[in-house]
């Protein structure tokens, strides 16, 4: 059974794990001081926010957003899920889709006025999900009307 909620101190080094795989999934490499400021700002949780997914007690994924003022609708906050990865291990058991779910759960309760993200166009594992849950737009950003 999949289990979603807050990152806890026991998951750092799993967390750090499944983030640098997102990294490096997108082609990048990051400093390990960016790995500790994430780390901290999300166990502060004022500004960025993090979920976990566990599956039979392990960290298989993990959901990094913020919430925002909106120009084109002053008064209300949007909130965009920066970072999204499942263990590959995990992939195809609904990870993603119940993080996304949980996401989308706590910028309701804030008053967001819609989720949304973005992916590279040529990420097709990741969009066969994203168009069942999400309106694609037509700028490789989806979004979920709240």
């Amino acid at each position: 059974m999949i289990t979603i909620g807050g990152l806890l101190p026991s998951d750092r080094a799993a967390w750090e794990g499944l983030f640098r795989a997102y990294i490096a999934f997108y082609g990048r490499a990051e400093p390990d001081e960016m790995y500790e400021r994430a780390w901290q700002e999300f166990r502060d949780g004022t500004r960025l926010h993090a979920l976990g997914a566990r599956l039979d007690g392990r960290l298989v994924g993990i959901a990094h957003f913020l919430s925002h003022p909106s120009t084109s609708a002053p008064g209300t906050d949007l909130c965009y899920l920066q970072d999204l990865f499942t263990a590959p291990d995990a992939r195809g058991g609904g990870v993603g889709r119940a993080l996304i779910s949980a996401v989308t759960d706590w910028a309701r309760e804030r008053g967001c006025g819609r989720l949304y993200w973005h992916t590279q166009g040529s990420n097709a594992v990741a969009r066969r999900l994203y168009d069942q849950v999400a309106v694609n737009r037509g700028f490789i950003k989806y979004d979920i009307d709240l």
